[in-house]
């Protein structure tokens, strides 16, 4: 973890640099220059095929706020065609998320990715941040067809910033979608090009040094970066409010939360958290309060969004990480990546409802819509665990390859995306009950 061992962590972030690259290699060696699925002999469309236009949007959609503008969808053009369908599971009749079983059903993957995480929007889109490995972003529709590739080099100058000449490339780490689906919000780990220093580490403190970084503005429909926002260093996890205003991100090595208005493209404030290594947010269904999980302690904290008032929510064990909150505003889920589990809070007093254990560092989790699910991928055990929500137990535990790390729920195709560290994504379906 990395508030124990953070030196390791930043070691596995190099080691995923070479299996990325290791994959890559292999993938030319078997005359795969596109994305593959897991039966490598099935037949793969070329390239640059036309696909369906995004834009349905899913029934139950979290924090899905009303909006005036059509939902967003990617250019129709695409880089790789998205691979057949092979279910590695005999399937049913559909169900709701409390009944079905997870099969997978793609692998996506190439030279071109090394994903930290992978973000679903409500409507049709996926991206995927690829950190410095690879310095992009991979947009994907919802069939599995990379759309696009996204790169993270900008000239700071054309958006007002000074001090730092030339092409300037960042580090997609996390991002989120607002509530239309129209915008992306990418945090950059470090950035690299004049004037900035030493990229960041994951064993940092404010005031030593680490350069502060940035968050991207990008348009969905066209896939182009069009505000550049000067957060803290090291900015992780982001997080669009629910009315839309305001976009909120853990800054790592400054210890602090960013607070972002939409309308102004400007951060307004940071906020000290009291604590170490902020990662995970959630905000509540009113848009008032923010739920933070400091990873260097055992606390989640709450800020008041009118008065950025900092007080401690709950204790739910040693190194949180990632936060989700039921589609109804009633509970909060937690991994907790040292303690091994996922813990479900109430979302009003804090207490603790119900934990299961499910591997070896719990990292990222998602939701899905109905609520009745968690999911969530255990980055030392190699595995992804779904998650009962009524009654906190295991329904089903499966491998995944190497290092998970990214987690999403996709609600157009009740898919569940995993972002593994060297270089695919995995895709389950989880629309049907399982039969073998």
């Amino acid at each position: 973890m990395s508030n124990h061992l953070p030196d390791a962590v930043y070691q596995r972030r190099r080691l995923a640099t070479a299996g990325a690259a290791l994959f890559a290699v292999t993938l030319a060696a078997i005359g795969l220059a596109q994305l593959t699925t897991d039966d490598s002999s099935s037949d793969v469309a070329t390239a640059n095929q036309t696909t369906t236009t995004l834009g349905a949007t899913a029934p139950n959609a979290i924090d899905a706020a009303p909006s005036t503008q059509a939902p967003a969808a990617l250019p129709t053009d695409v880089e790789i065609a998205a691979p057949r369908l092979t279910p590695d599971r005999a399937q049913g009749e559909p169900g709701s998320s409390g009944v079905t079983g997870l099969a997978r059903v793609q692998t996506l993957g190439g030279e071109k990715m090394s994903p930290k995480s992978v973000v679903a929007s409500t409507n049709g889109v996926v991206f995927a941040q690829n950190m410095m490995y690879h310095h992009s972003v991979s947009a994907f529709n919802a069939d599995g067809a990379l759309v696009h590739t996204i790169p993270d080099s900008v000239e700071l100058e054309k958006f007002g910033i000074t001090g730092h000449p030339g092409a300037t490339r960042g580090a997609p780490v996390e991002m989120a979608f607002s509530p239309d689906g129209t915008t992306a919000w990418v945090s950059n780990y470090s950035m690299y090009g004049a004037n900035f220093g030493p990229e960041g580490k994951d064993s940092c403190s404010p005031g030593d040094g680490t350069d502060e970084s940035y968050l991207y503005r990008i348009d969905v429909a066209t896939t182009t970066i069009t505000n550049v926002i000067p957060v803290g260093a090291v900015p992780k996890y982001v997080a669009a409010t629910p009315d839309g205003k305001r976009v909120l991100v853990t800054n790592w090595c400054t210890w602090d939360l960013s607070v972002i208005d939409t309308t102004t493209n400007a951060q307004v404030t940071r906020i000290k958290l009291g604590g170490s290594y902020p990662r995970g947010i959630v905000v509540s269904p009113d848009s008032t309060t923010a739920y933070v999980a400091v990873m260097g302690s055992d606390k989640i904290v709450t800020v008041d969004l009118a008065s950025f008032a900092v007080a401690k929510f709950a204790s739910p064990g040693d190194s949180p990480r990632h936060l989700v909150r039921s589609p109804d505003g009633e509970f909060i889920y937690v991994t907790n990546n040292r303690t091994g589990n996922v813990v479900k809070l109430d979302r009003v007093t804090g207490k603790t409802l119900g934990s299961v254990a499910t591997g070896s560092e719990p990292r990222s989790m998602t939701i899905a819509p109905d609520g009745e699910a968690v999911y969530v991928v255990n980055y030392e055990s190699g595995t992804m665990t779904k998650v009962r929500t009524s009654d906190m137990t295991i329904m089903q535990s499966v491998k995944t390859d190497r290092h998970p790390i990214g987690i999403t729920y996709e609600p157009t195709k009740q898919r569940v995306w995993v972002a593994c560290y060297g270089g695919t994504v995995l895709v389950f379906d989880d629309s049907r009950r399982i039969t073998d």
